[in-house]
């Protein structure tokens, strides 16, 4: 039997963008990630409710998953990056409650695919599969098992082509 989800899950709000970079500071080596979430909410790229957090008993943000928009070749689709939560946290559920929630919403808005760049033992668990089997690449050398692509709406198939990030991404 499956225990429930001791997570909740909400879109971010302008209240929590501290919180979501101290997340993203905390769950890198880096300021790398937290900067490229300042910098997407700047971009195009951003869609309003595509940002999600999980969040503990008093509400506090302690994961974050972040979609934005990206094209495989000329076509929409969102680009999961980064992921993130606080090390305490870690290994609790806490970021695929929000990874499951941010992909729920975009289902809900319409979109259709996602790819992301990452641990190719974590992303499937979500529906992700290695995207060169659906002829899907980017213009960078990654290993082949760690970007993933999924279609959110099975009655349309993966396209192919090479993925093109937001410019804050640098790809």
């Amino acid at each position: 039997m499956r225990t429930r989800n001791p997570w909740n899950t909400r879109a971010e709000t302008g209240a929590d963008i501290p919180a979501v970079r101290a997340v993203n500071l905390a769950a890198f080596e880096t300021p790398g990630e937290a900067d490229l979430v300042d910098a997407l909410r700047a971009d195009p790229a951003w869609i309003d409710g595509l940002s999600l957090v999980s969040t503990d008993e008093d509400g506090r943000p302690v994961g974050h998953a972040l979609l934005t928009r990206c094209h495989i070749g000329d076509t929409p689709a969102l680009c999961l990056a980064p992921v993130a939560v606080l090390p305490e946290y870690q290994r609790s559920g806490a970021g695929s409650a929000a990874v499951r929630a941010a992909l729920e919403a975009a289902a809900d808005l319409g979109e259709r695919f996602a790819v992301v760049l990452g641990h190719p033992a974590y992303y499937p668990r979500f529906g992700f599969t290695r995207a060169s089997a659906h002829g899907i690449g980017l213009t960078i050398e990654v290993p082949d098992e760690a970007l993933m692509a999924l279609a959110l709406d099975p009655a349309h198939p993966l396209p192919s082509g090479t993925v093109r990030y937001a410019a804050p991404f640098g790809i």
